[in-house]
């Protein structure tokens, strides 16, 4: 498992190098469930019937590796305020997107010279567009793995926080999994504390009007996909994030430092 890690951390450390990109990552999270764990299976209650299970992809998956790729504090901070997104926030989007593509294409190289298969995962768009439901959420098998927990905008908090990119690959080599942590991450699943995310969203998708949080998908969606999205030459700026950025939760755990 150690070396799967570091494989990871060390292809994300010298990819800005190799590919000549403008973004630059804080080093990654990495997780591992069991492929049979039986969260896999109560996906689809949680999100739809049709969400895959590992072994869909891979007839004998044993593991699945999830890692969160961090942005740095400048990307974060120059997507605080305004409407729409900023372009660096867009252009770290595409281009992790691209870094989530080729770390799967470099592991499961390697895995295939070791003997094993493993699968290349799109990053995103691998959802149902009139439903807005993920066949294959990142995020959810984040959780499974253990590197998070989830916010009430939805987004998994890390150890680094929720601004960032998730991948997963599913594979048949064993790998020992991770022990998920019971503790929330969010401050007001945690506390009751702060819910800024409410605030900072710009579409009003958020509430807990009922007691438990809700994200409205639909106004979200529209909201990234508006009559102004911005289009960059590597590709086009459909995100938004800003629910994620200024809140206590952008770059760290902020459950684990008030239990420092």
């Amino acid at each position: 498992m150690k070396e799967v890690i570091s494989l990871i951390k060390d292809y994300v450390k010298n990819y800005k190098e190799m590919k000549g990109t403008e973004t630059d990552w804080r080093e990654p999270i990495v997780g591992i469930a069991d492929a049979g764990d039986p969260m896999f299976l109560e996906l689809k209650d949680i999100i739809s019937p049709s969400h895959a299970l590992p072994s869909d992809f891979i007839n004998d998956a044993k593991s699945v590796i999830v890692f969160f790729l961090p942005f740095q504090e400048k990307i974060v901070k120059s997507n605080i305020g305004d409407i729409e997104s900023s372009r660096e926030w867009d252009i770290a989007n595409i281009e992790t997107n691209n870094l989530i593509v080729d770390i799967n294409k470099y592991l499961h190289e390697i895995l295939t010279e070791k003997g094993y298969t493993s699968t290349v995962l799109p990053p995103t768009y691998n959802y149902d567009e009139k439903g807005l439901i993920s066949d294959w959420s990142h995020r959810h098998v984040g959780y499974i793995a253990g590197i998070g927990t989830f916010g009430i905008n939805n987004m998994l908090i890390t150890e680094k926080g929720c601004c960032g990119r998730m991948g997963s690959i599913v594979t048949n080599m064993a790998l020992m999994p991770i022990i998920k942590k019971e503790q929330e991450n969010c401050l007001y699943k945690y506390n009751g504390t702060c819910g800024k995310c409410i605030d900072y969203c710009v579409a009003n998708a958020i509430s807990i009007d009922t007691g438990y949080p809700f994200v409205d998908k639909k106004r979200c969606n529209n909201q990234i996909y508006d009559d102004n999205i911005p289009q960059y030459s590597i590709g086009i700026g459909d995100a938004c994030g800003k629910c994620m950025c200024n809140v206590p939760c952008s770059l760290t755990n902020p459950v684990s430092k008030l239990l420092e």
